[in-house]
């Protein structure tokens, strides 16, 4: 059994993204693992100011829920990062949570990769939805995960699952005319299975 940390950074409280975030949550629970969600819309995180005062111990000096969640972080095996495509890349909420890592690095006197800190050793995987499901929609949301996430901070990927084609930003949400939420669903049962 792991413990999953699902961060919801989708600005609809049942919008396509939540519902893709639910349905990956209710497969890692139906395969016995210890799953809890938070939500953006209801912890502000607000970006790094990069005034450095937290450095390597320090929490925070921002008055906002990043300091109540790092705990929660700390003590996951994975954090999965659920995100809508906004401007085409992740959603500013879940950006500024990501920045607010910072604070939860510690010194590390043998950096690899030319980097000066290190963070938690976690897995990690990507839950996102567009409207738009061009070849290059995830292009630009794909990298900034891949280069922040899994190479900077050094955590593992476990995948990830891109829902495109949800259907448009005007109108509700449509993911349920799609198969992502099965798949979803998969995903989450199975995102531990060897």
């Amino acid at each position: 059994m792991k413990n999953i940390l699902v961060i919801q950074g989708g600005g609809r409280p049942n919008g396509n993204t939540a519902q893709l975030a639910n349905s990956f949550v209710k497969g890692a629970m139906d395969a016995d693992h210890a799953v809890e969600v938070i939500s953006l819309i209801k912890n502000e995180v607000k970006g790094c100011i990069g005034c450095n005062a937290c450095r390597y111990g320090k929490p925070c000096v921002q008055k906002d829920a990043f300091n109540d969640i790092v705990p929660k972080i700390k003590a996951a095996d994975c954090i999965v990062f659920a995100s809508p495509l906004y401007f085409w890349t992740l959603s500013s909420r879940l950006k500024a949570f990501i920045e607010r890592f910072y604070c939860i690095a510690e010194e590390d006197p043998n950096p690899p990769l030319g980097r000066y800190e290190k963070y938690p050793v976690k897995d990690c995987a990507l839950l996102m939805t567009s409207a738009d499901n061009f070849f290059w929609t995830f292009e630009q949301a794909v990298s900034y995960y891949q280069f922040a996430i899994v190479n900077y901070i050094g955590f593992q990927d476990r995948g990830m699952l891109l829902a495109g084609g949800c259907g448009d930003t005007n109108g509700k949400a449509q993911i349920d005319k799609t198969d992502y939420l099965q798949k979803a669903y998969d995903f989450g049962e199975h995102i531990y299975s060897e």
